[in-house]
Formats: structure tokens, C-alpha cells, sequence
């Protein structure tokens, strides 16, 4: 005979799976949308900051980002590399690490512009559309990985970029599993976060 209390006891596990199966859905249309995004010719090409290592040299995934930069500049896709980065707690300026490694693959230095202020996603997207605005630049491309495509894009929408595709450079680490499930709560915030 079966016990009164089984559906009760079932009932938490039934919604926790659930939750799961949503969380990992929303991962994969996250995910997929990332790396289904086609890049377009845009005026400004958005390079979003990451690690410099201790010689001032880009690491392997923010040289990689640049190199997507590079390559879209040099088919004649963008006309502006904009790169962004905050300056880290031992003064490590990543807009300043970024701006010479392009310079050093041969990019021009009136085609870049750099902003060492883009502390973060959000900041970046207002500094570029603030930039854009000011120069007449209506098409924005965004390089990132590709997890965070989606969140550039909606961060640059929000602050009036209308046209706007995103780039992503071939290149993947364990931690991007990581990544995408911290993208989640991060889109849901940037969806309401206030201008």
C-alpha cells in the first residue's frame, strides 16, 4: 500500500528538476544565441577588456578578441576598433594593453580609440554609444566571447545603439561552462537595470 505522504515528498523534487531543466535551456538558448550571432560591417567594432598579465601583454582570451578586432578591420568590415578596459589594482590599464597590440598588428592609431574607464560591460556600452553619438556612428559590432555577445548587445541597445551584431574570436576554455551560467542573472539585470 502506498504511503499518504509519497506525493509531498516527490513534489520538491519534481520542482527542483524542473528548475534545472530551465536553468540548462536558458544556458543553451544563451549560448546559442552567442554563437549564432552573424557579425556585420559596422563603423565602430566594441572590444571588451579583459585580463593583462603581469608583462603587459593581453592574455591569451583578451588577444584573442583583439585578433577577431584585427581581422574585421582588415577585411574593411569596421572603420574604429573602440577598446575598453579598466585599469586593475596593480595599475595594469587594459585599453592602454589593448590599443598596442593593435598597434603592433599594424593598425593605424587614429582607427583606435581607447577608453580605460570601461570598468565593466554596462560602462562600456554607454562609453561607445556616447562616442558613437558624438562622431555620427550609427552600426556597432561587438567583440567578445561568445557567452557574452548577448549581454553586450542588449547593453548597447540600451544605451541607443539601434544597429548592432556581434563578433566572437575561436576561442574556448572549461571556464566558458562557468561563464554562461553566470550570464543568466546578469542578462536579467541588464534587462531592468535603469539608464
Amino acid at each position: 500500500m502506498r504511503s499518504p505522504t509519497r506525493p509531498f515528498k516527490t513534489r520538491p523534487v519534481r520542482r527542483l528538476a524542473f528548475l534545472l531543466f530551465a536553468l540548462l535551456l536558458a544556458a543553451a538558448a544563451l549560448a546559442a544565441t552567442g554563437l549564432l550571432t552573424a557579425a556585420r560591417p559596422a563603423d565602430v567594432a566594441v572590444v571588451l577588456g579583459n585580463t593583462v598579465q603581469a608583462d603587459g601583454r593581453p592574455s591569451p582570451r583578451l588577444a584573442a578578441r583583439l585578433d577577431r578586432a584585427y581581422d574585421c578591420y582588415a577585411a574593411s568590415q569596421c572603420r574604429i576598433l573602440f577598446v575598453s578596459g579598466g585599469v586593475d589594482p596593480a595599475g595594469a590599464d587594459e585599453a592602454a594593453a589593448m590599443r598596442d597590440y593593435l598597434l603592433a598588428r599594424g593598425v593605424p592609431a587614429d582607427r583606435i580609440v581607447t577608453d580605460s574607464a570601461g570598468v565593466d560591460s554596462w560602462t562600456t556600452a554607454r562609453h561607445a554609444s556616447a562616442y558613437m553619438r558624438e562622431h555620427g556612428y550609427t552600426r556597432a559590432l561587438a567583440v567578445t566571447q561568445y557567452f557574452h555577445v548577448p549581454r553586450t548587445l542588449l547593453a548597447l541597445r540600451r544605451q541607443g545603439v539601434a544597429d548592432v551584431s556581434g563578433g566572437y574570436p575561436r576561442f574556448f576554455e572549461w571556464r566558458d561552462l562557468y561563464s554562461v551560467f553566470r550570464e543568466l542573472p546578469a542578462m536579467a539585470w541588464y534587462a531592468l537595470r535603469p539608464l
